[in-house]
């Protein structure tokens, strides 16, 4: 699997932001048939860090409705593959450095 097909987005969340602040672990959105390892290869070769750990989960899709002049349209959001990198003591990933 190319490398840059790995790590689709990253997560910026308020609970991914306090990981991020406090424990050094950074959330990205990963491709489905990714893993552990092709993960880790890919953040250490985008971001120029050492990764320590990495956790995946599956997000369930899920039924998604709202309100509007027509009535209400029911719709559904897919599934996606969460990752958690921990990273090594000292490091951090800025992703609003080019801002």
């Amino acid at each position: 699997m190319a490398k840059k097909n790995i790590l689709i987005k990253p997560l910026i969340t308020e609970k991914s932001e306090t990981l991020s602040e406090d424990q050094n672990k950074y959330t990205f959105v990963v491709d489905k048939r990714a893993n552990k390892i092709e993960i880790k290869n890919a953040v250490e070769d985008m971001y120029s860090v050492s990764v320590e750990n990495v956790r995946t989960l599956i997000m369930p899709g899920r039924f998604v409705s709202r309100s509007t002049k027509s009535g209400i349209l029911q719709g559904r959001k897919s599934a996606f593959k969460k990752a958690i990198i921990t990273l090594n003591e000292g490091e951090e990933i800025d992703f609003f450095g080019d801002l």
